[in-house]
């Protein structure tokens, strides 16, 4: 199997490469689970942008804001920049954002942006909406439920990857490699992440020795339902706090206010501090309060989480629901330049929340994760099509790999729930030593391939989070005898 380009995931990133990719090129895109299983189906709140060139200066003023001091400027702005040009082109392409009876298009807010700047589609089906569109878009071919296990890298080059698909072992030969595969969700206990997205992909870069970026920084969604049984548990869009929810506790009292003078609407890892802060503080529960939205408003702008809550037996909007922070987005990844370079490998690209551009800093700023996908999976396809580069003359060796053992599965629950007590919202440098313990055990024991892969990265954002000694943005640590 041999290919000009290799695209490792379908989320908004791989498929916007994709569709700017000719069909004259040979690509193959690879899907680890079901195209809809990815991180782009379930986002809800919208895309962000520049309102329009004036808005540019602003925008960056906000995310670098929000970013704690720690983003890329020159990222910030390439992606604000660029914005206005990527939602032109989609419109053109013939996406249709959700629009106000006049025919003009409708913005909202979320917490931390000085003004309307999210463009969304399908009330809070945004990402559903997009996924779906760029997958009519795309004119390659796809190859599903096909799980990477190593990259194939020589002499500075990359040459292809190596697959599981339909219990085979399958050498897939590319003159480049684009990483899209997304964060790491599944390493936590708690997360709104699609079930298949686990970080393998970084651990593979851990091998080989590629440069991964801010690992520590894991951002937490303030407002996610937690009581159902699945894995991935159910996203409470900002955009309800921008439109006008509120955090309270049980007895109504809106306590965010004690921790920031924007309460709920206050950047995203102020937010999850506090309630978990408070929670644990005062032994009272979180909610979510909608009682300032009107029924039938609420039921069109917010139509997919209000059927999910009344299903859930909630009367919304009347009804406040039980909130808990939960593990949402993978700030850092794989360091690449500002062409989605992987710099050192030839032909090898990373794109999208797999990819670390610097845009997020310390704390990702509500909606720009799409934008940022769709900017610079553009520019790495580009740069790409600039240099085009011939397939390796030989490949290396391939590893013989035993790729699940008996055990993997009671020490991936382990893994997550370690994850979930030591390097989550609030953490200890004891907590994290310990973490870092029980992972290195569980790397000296006899695991499978896919189970190494997710404790390497593990281990890769234990080690990031223990060399930065101070808290800065979603990297908190907590003194050992602070409540």
């Amino acid at each position: 199997m041999r290919y000009d380009v290799v695209i490792i995931g379908v989320g908004v990133a791989g498929l916007y490469a994709a569709i700017n990719i000719p069909k004259e090129k040979r690509v193959l895109l690879i899907n680890k689970a079901s195209p809809w299983d990815c991180n782009t189906y379930y986002a809800q709140g919208g895309i962000t942008t520049a309102y329009d060139k004036d808005d540019i200066a602003l925008h960056v003023k906000d995310t670098l804001g929000a970013g704690a001091g720690i983003c890329s400027k020159e990222a910030v702005e390439v992606m604000s920049r660029e914005s206005l040009g990527i939602i032109d082109d989609l419109i053109v392409r013939g996406f249709e954002f959700d629009k106000a009876d006049d025919g003009t298009l409708l913005y909202t807010k979320e917490a931390a942006h000085s003004r309307d700047r999210i463009l969304h589609a399908g009330g809070d089906a945004t990402g559903r909406y997009l996924h779906y569109f760029l997958l009519q878009q795309n004119p390659h071919p796809m190859l599903s439920d096909a799980k990477v296990f190593d990259i194939l890298i020589d002499k500075g080059r990359c040459c292809g990857v190596v697959v599981r698909h339909e219990h085979q072992v399958k050498v897939i030969e590319a003159s480049h490699v684009i990483i899209a595969s997304g964060g790491v969700g599944s390493l936590y206990e708690f997360h709104t992440n699609a079930r298949s997205i686990s970080g393998d992909i970084h651990g593979i870069c851990v091998e080989k020795g590629i440069a991964l970026e801010n690992m520590e920084m894991m951002q937490f969604h303030p407002t996610v339902y937690v009581g159902n049984q699945s894995v991935q548990k159910q996203l409470l869009t900002e955009a309800l706090r921008g439109e006008g929810a509120h955090i309270v506790d049980e007895n109504g009292y809106r306590f965010a206010f004690e921790y920031d003078e924007n309460g709920e609407l206050a950047p995203r890892d102020i937010v999850s501090r506090a309630i978990y802060d408070y929670m644990q503080r005062t032994g009272k529960q979180a909610y979510l309060s909608f009682e300032n939205f009107d029924e039938i408003y609420f039921t069109k702008r917010f139509p997919n989480i209000c059927t999910a809550l009344r299903l859930l037996g909630f009367k919304v909007p009347k009804e406040k629901v039980p909130i808990s922070p939960a593990f949402h987005y993978a700030i850092g990844g794989i360091k690449t330049t500002l062409d989605g370079e992987v710099e050192g490998i030839r032909g090898l690209y990373a794109i999208g929340e797999a990819a670390s551009t610097g845009v997020h800093g310390a704390n990702r700023l509500a909606s720009n994760s799409l934008l940022e996908g769709l900017v610079f999976s553009r520019r790495a396809t580009l740069k790409m099509l600039q240099n085009f580069e011939s397939h390796c003359e030989t490949l290396p060796k391939i590893d013989d790999y035993i790729l699940a053992e008996p055990e993997d599965k009671a020490k991936k629950d382990k893994l997550r729930s370690i994850m979930w007590k030591n390097v989550s919202i609030a953490r200890t440098t004891k907590g994290l030593y310990e973490a870092k313990s029980a992972i290195e055990q569980m790397l000296n024991d006899n695991v499978g391939r896919f189970l190494k892969l997710r404790l390497l990265t593990a281990q890769a954002i234990v080690e990031a989070a223990l060399q930065r000694e101070t808290s800065i943005g979603v990297h908190y640590i907590k003194e050992e005898n602070e409540c």
